[in-house]
């Protein structure tokens, strides 16, 4: 199998979280199939009614067991000005689009190293997951179906092909401040929504010093959980005390830290603010996310396997992936894969092809040792 057209050609297909990822699908089950997997799609429609699938490929028996190589079609958004998001293009050494290193350069890579292996006494999952980008959503879905077990699971992501053994958890909520409308001259009667989330982001700040003396854990960097407020919008005009105030809310937790615990903080402040005010500020949220940390031991055998055939030694990242399902499924796991997380979500995103031909090589060999 030729890796860099296969990966060109999926670079090539818009598969943005908002879309349907079928006809990346598509591409993917042609290859599979073609290589003697047994291959179905669990279909279901997102919350915008975009119909959306997983892709379960296998080979071998059908029982618990064996190896799982995972990974997701979906990609975030790129800048319509990037006239390179979807062209695959070859330079340097290097495969530029979007999804190149996140992360359809670990879909072909796994892809590659199928077609050079064949699995024996132990299943070959191939899974090619849906809606990652948006909290993991296919994952979760094939973890709830409980019929796929494996024993080992490797999934794919930007890690440099370094073994990542642990990675903090992701949570987000949307935040609604209402206060009451008036004259900015007269601000005694009204209250200013806008005001009292400044208030929040403050108590926000303190909810995160908080969690950090109460916890931390140096595998990490930073060590703590930590919180951002990345969107925030409200009010109507210069002279209006703002009656509305919206913003966006996420914590990252550390292993080991109840991840609804930062929320609950929250929403103490929320209350005590509620209060002060004499019931003229409101306070809302919507939980869009509560995913937790993961963990696999430095000493599990994947993750032992990946450090020797890599040349490098397991780490933790603060960022989120499909660890906690593949845990839930009852694979010893391990995320690891060709390209560079500091590259991918921007424009200019590129996998290097050496990075990619070591991925597949490495892939070729957990599935001789997990699967033989």
């Amino acid at each position: 199998m030729d890796l860099v057209p296969l990966l060109q050609a999926l670079v090539a297909i818009d598969s943005t979280s908002t879309k349907s990822n079928h006809p990346v699908l598509d591409r993917i089950e042609e290859e599979a199939r073609g290589l003697g997997f047994d291959v179905r799609r669990m279909i279901w429609r997102d919350a915008e009614g975009v119909e959306k699938g997983n892709l379960v490929c296998r080979k071998g028996p059908d029982t618990r067991g064996g190896l799982a190589l995972v990974g997701h079609s979906d990609c975030v958004p790129f800048d319509p000005e990037w006239k390179e998001a979807l062209s695959g293009g070859l330079s340097d050494g290097r495969v530029y689009g979007r999804g190149s290193a996140d992360t359809k350069g670990s879909v072909a890579a796994m892809l590659a190293a199928a077609s050079r292996q064949e699995p024996h006494a132990a299943p070959l999952w191939l899974l090619f997951t849906a809606d990652e980008e948006v909290g993991c959503q296919g994952a979760k879905l094939l973890m709830h179906e409980g019929k796929i077990r494996p024993r080992v699971a490797i999934i794919g992501e930007p890690t440099r092909l370094v073994p990542i053994r642990a990675h903090k958890g992701y949570c987000a909520a949307d935040v609604t401040v209402t206060g009451v409308e008036g004259h900015s001259a007269f601000p005694e009667l009204g209250a200013s929504a806008i005001h009292a989330a400044g208030r929040l982001l403050a108590e926000i700040e303190r909810i995160q010093a908080k969690l950090a003396q109460e916890h931390s854990d140096g595998a990490f960097a930073p060590p703590h959980t930590t919180s951002n407020v990345g969107l925030i919008r409200g009010g109507k005009a210069r002279n209006i005390l703002a009656g509305d105030c919206f913003f966006t809310l996420e914590w990252r937790p550390l292993p080991g830290q109840e991840p609804a615990r930062f929320l609950t903080l929250f929403e103490e402040a929320a209350r005590s603010l509620e209060h002060k005010s004499g019931g003229r500020i409101r306070v809302e949220h919507t939980p869009m996310r509560v995913d937790k940390a993961a963990v696999t031991s430095a000493d599990a055998e994947v993750v032992r396997f990946l450090e020797k055939e890599s040349g490098n030694a397991s780490a933790t990242v603060p960022f989120g992936a499909e660890l906690p399902e593949l845990i839930d499924m009852g694979a010893e796991a391990c995320v690891f894969g060709p390209g560079d997380i500091r590259v991918a979500h921007r424009t200019g995103e590129y996998v290097e092809v050496s990075e990619l031909e070591r991925a597949a090589t490495i892939h070729a060999k957990a599935i001789a040792r997990f699967c033989g």
